[in-house]
């Protein structure tokens, strides 16, 4: 099995960090990865998105033009990437900065308030793992715990001190989805 996911946003939100985390999470579980980040000059501010493709098998190509799910952190994200999510694909959406999202009937949709979230958690950059742990709710291509590994694995040193944030805002995004009813088709 291949999932091919996108994760995009504004530079400075974390989007690298998340789909970085999500791929060693997988290499750390045996499966065949690719993380290919884009991001623009500006950095913090600017445009930022990567592609991450987990699979069971070797992986021919990296590129990704119809993902199997698409995690945006901003409204231009979401209008960039949500019309490229495939049929029977997911959407995950923060809606605390992309409200309403355009709804598609050929795909799950789930909406949360991820920087609302992370406020509430102590720490406006936490929003990028509460999508994420929302991700794996919703398309389970890894455990929940794989990925708290790979934060106590690979979380760099100067950011140890939220490494229980992070786990928290993984398990909240993965609880809050849970308890979404995903709008559209189920895979």
């Amino acid at each position: 099995m291949q999932t091919e996911i996108i994760l995009a946003g504004f530079g400075g939100q974390g989007v690298l960090f998340a789909g970085q985390l999500l791929a060693y999470a997988a290499m750390d579980e045996g499966r065949h990865v690719t993380w290919i980040p884009s991001y623009g000059p500006e950095m913090r501010g600017g445009t930022a998105h990567c592609t991450v493709i987990i699979s069971d098998d070797e992986i021919g190509s990296p590129l990704v033009r119809r993902p199997g799910a698409v995690v945006a952190l901003n409204l231009p994200s979401r209008d960039k990437y949500a019309p490229l999510v495939a049929p029977g694909g997911v959407l995950v959406v923060n809606a605390s900065l992309a409200p309403h999202a355009a709804p598609r009937d050929d795909i799950r949709l789930l909406e949360l308030p991820a920087n609302d979230m992370a406020e509430a958690l102590g720490s406006a950059r936490l929003a990028n793992v509460i999508l994420l742990g929302a991700l794996l709710a919703a398309e389970p291509v890894l455990p929940l715990e794989a990925v708290e590994r790979a934060l106590e694995a690979h979380l760099p040193e100067r950011h140890k001190d939220l490494l229980v944030l992070n786990r928290q805002a993984l398990r909240q995004g993965a609880a809050r989805a849970a308890g979404e009813a995903l709008a559209g088709v189920a895979a």
